[in-house]
């Protein structure tokens, strides 16, 4: 009878120091501290706790996680950033009554710009829909907006 009880006992005692382990070390309560702040939507600090996390702890795998998608993250707002730029300059440009070759030039490169950074973005299983959706409706804008200033 005292042979059933043990091995549970035992093994609930191990989690439990691993509970504990977790919760004090200083390494995955910055790395908690920065899910939060991942999953709220502000990754320059998230990124910035996890890197800090993960100097501590450079095995501690969820420091490194929240780091590699808060670094992703960032490229996508800086897209979509540059994206809202570039869309109230062409609107800017495209007020005028008259389109110059140079200004259809400038819109031109303005459009390949953004239409190549697209490209190089790469986004994982966890990167926030909305930041993805965000930028690819930028994307399909700026290739009809290339696609009307090159005819």
């Amino acid at each position: 009878m005292k042979n059933k009880f043990i091995i549970p006992i035992f093994s609930l005692s191990i989690l439990g120091l691993m509970l504990v382990y977790f919760l004090v070390n200083p390494s995955y309560q910055k790395s908690i501290e920065a899910k939060y702040y991942y999953e709220t939507g502000s990754y320059k600090e998230a990124y910035t706790l996890a890197n800090e996390a993960f100097a501590i702890d450079v095995y501690n795998r969820m420091a490194s996680t929240i780091m590699a998608q808060s670094k992703t993250s960032l490229k996508y707002v800086a897209y979509i950033n540059d994206a809202k730029k570039y869309m109230s300059e062409i609107d800017k440009i495209a007020k005028h009554d008259i389109l110059s070759d140079a200004d259809k030039a400038k819109m031109r490169i303005m459009c390949q710009i953004m239409i190549d950074s697209y490209v190089k973005l790469a986004p994982s299983v966890i990167t926030d829909n909305s930041l993805v959706e965000e930028s690819a409706s930028y994307y399909k804008n700026f290739e009809k907006l290339l696609e009307k200033v090159n005819r």
